[in-house]
Parts: C-alpha cells; structure tokens; sequence
C-alpha cells in the first residue's frame, strides 16, 4: 500500500524518451468503480496549475509501467508526437 502523499512525491519518467514529466500533482478516480483511472502531472512552467505553462499530461493508468520507491515510469508516445509537431511548427 502507497499513501497519496508519498506517490505525489515521485518524479514521474517517460520510458520512451527517458523525459522527466514532473511530480503527480492530482489523480483522476472513477468513484464508481473505487479505481485510479489516470494520474495528472502538470506541464513545464506549471505548479499544481498555480503558473501557467504547457497542458498538463493526464496519463491514463493503464500506462503507468512500474513504480518504483522514488520514479513511476510511463510509457507515453503522445509527448513523442508533442515534441516531434512543435520542432516542425518551430521551422
């Protein structure tokens, strides 16, 4: 067992591209079901959505690889996509 307190203190990592994402600032619960459907980590610039910056990275469950005692490794091919349109859109 994992006390909130303690996954939002883990660095969240994309084990596709090794990119640190942030810290889990929020979790999305299907109340129905009592299960974590997503958690939430905000986007560069941004600190539990007090600044403004890039959108927060709402990454789904199902995507989450492992969790370790200080990381929680993702597998999450949307940020890929994200960074390879704005290096186009930069051009």
């Amino acid at each position: 067992m994992i006390k909130i307190s303690e996954f939002q203190a883990k660095e969240v990592v994309n084990i596709l591209d090794g990119k640190r994402l942030g810290q889990i600032a929020d979790l999305e619960i299907d109340l129905k079901v009592g299960r974590v459907e997503a958690i939430v980590v905000p986007g560069e610039g941004r600190f539990f959505g007090l600044i403004q910056g890039s959108a927060e990275h709402v990454i789904p469950w199902r995507n989450i690889v492992k969790i370790g005692k200080d990381v929680v490794l993702v597998r999450l091919e949307e940020t890929l996509r994200l960074e390879s349109k704005r290096i186009d859109e930069e051009k």
